[in-house]
């Protein structure tokens, strides 16, 4: 089985996992109004609705800015190379972060939250959050939200420049799928850092499994990336 075909199959059982928990949150959601009983009891059974500058409400606005670049940088490639291999997994990647992207929009409109959070800087809820959680199994959280300086427009660690986005977009054949290739995977570092920062930080069920889902099925690219870098003698940029 190609790294590609492993990819989908992870990225299928993931999406199947988070879109029925979201179904069935969405059941208790509605029961639970529908219920008799007093106000009292009815508030007590509201789900919580996370504040602004919860780690819920973070990773919601952050991912979603993260994942769009991930789906910018898809469609660039697709123009760029005719290599069916780099061009479906770029689809893949452009197919399901744009889902996930709508997703965590959703749910910041389901809580009547902004989508840009002013004063607060990306990755701060991660950092805010560690002052009362373990750090646990989060190694590679560690200077997440603490001190990133943006530059050049990467707002987040593993985010692509504007410099780099522009030589992919002028890259083309072999060069174009190495950069892409070494572009995603530095990308996917950090939105896995950033997944398992809301795995271990964040409230809400459903969101906390799609951060796991979002693991998995990216650690599945990686490895599929780093086999398809070697196959072009290439690795991971310095």
């Amino acid at each position: 089985m190609t790294g590609v075909k492993r990819v989908r199959r992870v990225r299928w059982a993931a999406g199947s996992a988070v879109a029925l928990a979201l179904l069935v949150a969405g059941v208790a959601t509605v029961a639970s109004a529908r219920e008799g009983g007093s106000g009292a009891d009815r508030a007590a059974a509201a789900p919580r609705t996370p504040a602004v500058e919860s780690a819920d409400a973070g990773f919601a606005r952050d991912m979603a800015v993260h994942h769009q670049q991930a789906v910018e940088m898809s469609f660039i490639v697709r123009d760029r190379t005719k290599d069916e291999e780099v061009r479906r997994l770029a689809y893949d990647i452009a197919n399901t972060q744009a889902n996930q992207r709508g997703m965590l929009l959703g749910w910041l409109d389901l809580w009547e939250l902004p989508k840009v959070a002013a004063g607060q800087e990306p990755m701060g809820w991660m950092a805010a959050g560690h002052a009362g959680h373990s750090m646990k199994g989060m190694d590679g959280m560690k200077g997440m939200g603490t001190g990133y300086r943006a530059h050049d427009g990467s707002l987040m660690p593993g985010m692509a420049t504007r410099t780099e986005l522009n030589r992919l977009r002028s890259a083309s054949g072999r060069a174009a799928e190495v950069l892409y290739l070494r572009l995603m995977t530095a990308h996917h570092k950090g939105g896995v850092d950033m997944a398992r920062g809301c795995a271990g930080l964040c409230t809400v069920p459903a969101e906390k499994r799609l951060a796991r889902g979002m693991v998995e099925a990216q650690q599945s690219e990686l490895d599929a990336m780093a086999q398809m870098l070697a196959a072009r003698g290439a690795g991971p940029r310095s």
